[in-house]
This record gives structure tokens, C-alpha cells and sequence, in this order.
């Protein structure tokens, strides 16, 4: 249709055109065509693009038959933290100021002398960030990558930072299947500052790993010359480098240069060989999202029942209190925790004294951590809600797996 209009003034041009621009505004609203700006001339929807697919993860690099030699072959799995750390500003007396995470696993051990003498070593960059960024699903992969690894490995080292080192090493321990050695190190340095621990963390742990020394421990820590085992260690300094410690219990063993010293071990090594040396913890049976939310509530003169109150309606199916000398909690926190345990949830006692048993009581409910500190009854207690929902059977749990308490049978067979 051809439309023809005359006018002889321009007042008269302007009012048709302000015309023709609102029939055509009605127009394309009704049709759906209207753009948010009437001066744009409408397009056609964008076509609607699907996610790119996830990359998938970087494949384990894998020794072949030809390839062993005499030499134990260990790969280092790292995830970042101070001991990948680079100094801010060029600075190499920048002990505290710096960036973890920064360097790669491939060029620090390219960097590390004479590594030929004690092992065939290769590396796997699984992440690079300091250790309270990771989540538990990261967690997840962490484990299942270790024992994808030992498959053909003779050991594994993890590196990672020391903020939830001892978190981390005792997730680890819980959950790889392989009796091969698992040694998680890091630093309290970054890598390239002056009097850095750093190097030599990760050559001692590469040490450890390829002594087959720690076969049957589980996973075990090595910082600063002194081996530790997962479940007792904790971090005890901010800044000093012989900030972990396990109380009460002490270290392991320690290295000497060449020497590799070894004067106890932990309870679970008295189950070597036997089923019961495995934990029930295989990650492979489950989905990752199956681990739920585990919270602690820390006590203190007149606590509030706020913290577990907070932690319910976020939906926490278990919470560990960081009690008062054996345990205990104030009354605010007590209400609160009855009512959490009304609507199922799980709780887990420990003591905020650094070190301690706690001893099975009649509380229904409650758990006793034995002497586990909170953060390690966290990681026990998250694993074991993962795997059932039961409290007898997670109480049995703790009093095993937890307590690891030496098989004294097994010496007198």
C-alpha cells in the first residue's frame, strides 16, 4: 500500500511526522518488536547460545612399566598457598607481604638441586590459591586425584598453604584408599624470600614420600624438618616457622638431612594389612554434594545460643562446640543445642583448650570427640554425615576411626 502525503508547511511536515512516529511506536508495541529505545530500529532476538562445557581436568601424568627405574618415583600435587608465593614489589625481605599462589609446581621443582639423588619426580598443578579458599567438593577432587595417583606412584606430595593445612591433611587421611605415603608440606615463607623454608619443605616432603617410610600412616605433615601425624597436628603460630605442633602426643619423627628418624607412629599403623585399616570414607561411593554442611560453635564466658540457633536454620546437619575445659558450654549455648538436636541435627564435643579428651556421657545426641580438636571433628563428622545419617553407627565412627587408639591384639598376634 503506498500512502501519499501533502503538506506545504513545515509546522504542518513536523505534526505528521510526531504522528507517524506514534502509530508506528503502537505498531511494533503490539507485534512484540519494540525496542526500549524508539529511535533504534528493532533487531531480532539474540539467539539463545548453550554454557560452554566445563574444561575438563588436567589428566594425572601416568608411569608406565618402561619407564620406572630404581629410583621411587613420587609426583608433588599442588595447590598453591605461601610456599608458592612471590614477594611483592621485588622485595625479597617481604616475609609477610606477598602473593601465594603465584608460582607453578613444574618450575619450583625444576628449580630444587640435586633432587635426582632421592627420586623420579613429577608434578600436577591442581590448583593455585591459598588454602581457606578450596571448598569441601574441592576437597572431594583433591582426594580422589591422591589416589588416582598412587595407583602407579610410589608417594604423594601435597602442597598447600598452612592457614587449613591441618584441615586439609586430616580430610586426606580420612578418605585415600592407598596405604602408599601421603605427605602434605608448605611453608610459612613465600618462595623466593630471604630465609624462605620453602625449598626445603619440598625437598624433605619428596624425601619422605620416596623413603616408603610412612607406607600405612595415612597421611602425614612435614614442615620444618619434623614429621607430624595428620589427625594430631595443629597450626600453633601465626608467623613462626615450627608453628606446627601436636600436643600432648609430639611429632612423629623428624629429618636429618639424609636421615629420615621415625620414634612412633599413628594408632591406625597397628591395622596394617587389615580391613580395618581402611576408613569408611570412600569418596568413589558417594556424590560430592552428599556432604553436607558441618558448622563450630565456639564457647566463652556467656556465650549465646545465636551461633547454633544461626547455623540450624542455614541448614547445618552437625555442629562441633569448641567447649570450655572438658567440653563444657553455657547455658544459652546448652538450650540451643537441645533444640538443634530435636530437629535432628548432630553435635560433636570437643574443648577449646588445645588439647584434651572428651569422654562418651549419656546425652543423647552428642558425641565425644575423644581428643580431636575442632576443626579435625569437623572434617570426621562432615565425612561420616555424608555416609549415613545413623548416630549410633557415626558414634562408633568417632570411637574408632576417630580415637585411633593402637590394636594392642594386634601385638600380642
Amino acid at each position: 500500500m503506498e500512502v501519499i502525503i501533502m503538506t506545504s508547511t513545515r509546522k504542518g511536515l513536523k505534526q505528521l511526522l510526531t504522528t507517524c512516529l506514534a502509530a508506528t511506536m503502537l505498531l511494533t508495541m503490539a507485534t512484540g518488536a519494540y525496542a526500549a529505545d524508539p529511535t533504534t530500529t528493532p533487531t531480532a532476538p539474540a539467539p539463545v547460545v548453550a554454557p560452554a562445557p566445563a574444561p575438563a581436568p588436567p589428566t594425572i601424568p601416568d608411569v608406565k612399566l618402561k619407564d620406572l627405574s630404581a629410583k621411587p618415583n613420587v609426583i608433588v600435587i599442588a595447590t598453591g598457598g605461601t610456599i608458592a608465593g612471590q614477594v611483592a614489589d621485588g622485595d625479597p625481605t617481604n616475609l609477610q607481604n606477598y602473593r601465594a599462589g603465584t608460582y607453578k609446581m613444574e618450575d619450583m621443582v625444576a628449580q630444587l638441586p640435586r633432587k635426582d639423588k632421592i627420586a623420579d619426580v613429577s608434578t600436577y598443578q591442581f590448583g593455585n590459591k591459598g588454602s581457606g579458599g578450596y571448598l569441601i567438593t574441592e576437597l572431594y577432587d583433591l582426594s580422589l586425584a591422591v589416589d588416582q595417583a598412587l595407583k602407579t606412584y610410589d608417594g604423594v606430595v601435597v602442597t598447600t598453604g598452612t592457614d587449613t593445612m591441618e584441615d586439609i591433611a586430616y580430610f586426606l587421611d580420612l578418605t585415600v584408599r592407598s596405604e602408599k605415603p601421603v605427605v602434605i608440606t608448605g611453608a610459612m615463607r613465600p618462595w623466593d624470600a630471604i630465609g624462605t623454608d620453602a625449598p626445603a619443605n619440598l625437598y624433605n616432603a619428596i624425601k619422605l614420600a620416596a623413603s616408603g617410610k610412612t607406607k600405612w600412616f595415612g597421611t602425614v605433615l612435614m614442615l620444618n624438618d619434623v614429621i607430624q601425624a595428620a589427625r594430631d597436628v595443629t597450626k600453633s603460630n601465626s608467623h613462626r616457622m615450627d608453628t606446627f605442633q601436636s600436643p600432648i602426643l609430639g611429632a612423629l619423627g623428624y629429618i636429618d638431612q639424609d636421615n629420615i628418624s621415625i620414634y612412633r607412629a599413628p594408632g591406625r599403623v597397628s591395622k596394617a594389612g587389615k580391613t580395618a585399616w581402611t576408613t569408611p570414607f570412600d569418596l568413589s561411593k558417594i556424590k560430592k554434594e552428599d556432604l553436607p554442611m558441618v558448622e563450630i560453635a565456639y564457647a566463652y564466658q556467656e556465650a549465646g545460643g545465636g551461633a547454633i540457633k544461626g547455623f540450624v536454620a542455614d541448614g547445618a546437619k552437625g555442629i562441633v562446640t569448641a567447649g570450655t575445659g572438658a567440653g563444657g558450654i553455657s547455658a544459652k549455648m546448652g538450650a540451643a543445642r537441645t533444640e538443634a538436636i530435636k530437629q535432628g541435627v548432630i553435635f560433636v564435643t570437643t574443648t577449646r583448650t588445645g588439647s584434651g579428651t572428651m569422654y562418651p556421657g549419656s546425652s543423647e545426641g552428642i558425641i565425644a570427640g575423644d581428643s580431636l580438636n575442632a576443626q579435625h571433628a569437623r572434617m570426621l563428622l562432615l565425612l561420616s554425615l555424608g555416609f549415613s545419617k545413623d548416630f549410633k553407627t557415626i558414634q562408633g565412627w568417632f570411637a574408632t576411626y576417630g580415637a585411633q587408639n593402637v590394636d594392642t591384639g594386634a601385638q600380642a598376634s
